[in-house]
């Protein structure tokens, strides 16, 4: 009787060691990786339908690889929703390091013509434009980063120059 309750009490403790160790699997001390809108390149600017390209830069601030999935996305320009959609693409980004990608965008402005060309008439003016979403990471167990940053364009960066 003493044996068995002495052998369940060991082989409790060991257990209670061994799932100890588990949980250190699933410890998570790695930082959110870094996003950063670098360009937006105009591709095709009609009446009822641009198309855009944009620039994103990832920095990897952590000491292993970053598997990065997909990227859902929502642009504002100043208070105007100009395209949000999903945009997946599987690469890695090494350890201390950066990786560009790019996401086409295809929007419709024409219901929103005014509000642009208000916002397009000074052509050195800058425009503040937000972008928001969620960065989806992980080989196997998806993270989700998410994403909100700030900043400003000016228009005249955008229309390339005419030489006459």
């Amino acid at each position: 009787m003493f044996a068995q309750r002495r052998a369940l009490q060991s082989l409790a403790f060991f257990l209670f060691l061994g799932l100890g160790g588990c949980a250190s699997w699933f410890a998570d001390d790695t930082r959110d990786p870094a996003v950063h809108l670098v360009n937006v390149e105009v591709v095709r600017a009609k009446l009822l339908e641009q198309m855009f390209i944009l620039h994103f830069r990832i920095d990897n601030p952590n000491d292993s690889d970053l598997t990065v999935r997909g990227l859902e996305y929502r642009i504002h320009l100043a208070d105007m929703l100009l395209a949000e959609g999903e945009h997946e693409h599987w690469f890695t980004v090494g350890p201390k390091h950066s990786a560009y990608f790019k996401v086409p965008i295809r929007t419709n402005l024409w219901p929103k013509v005014k509000d642009v060309v208000k916002m397009l008439k000074n052509s050195k003016q800058q425009i503040p434009y937000r972008l928001q979403g969620e960065m989806e990471t992980g080989l196997f167990i998806a993270h989700y980063v998410h994403l909100e940053r700030n900043g400003v364009i000016i228009p005249a960066d955008l229309i390339p120059e005419q030489h006459r």
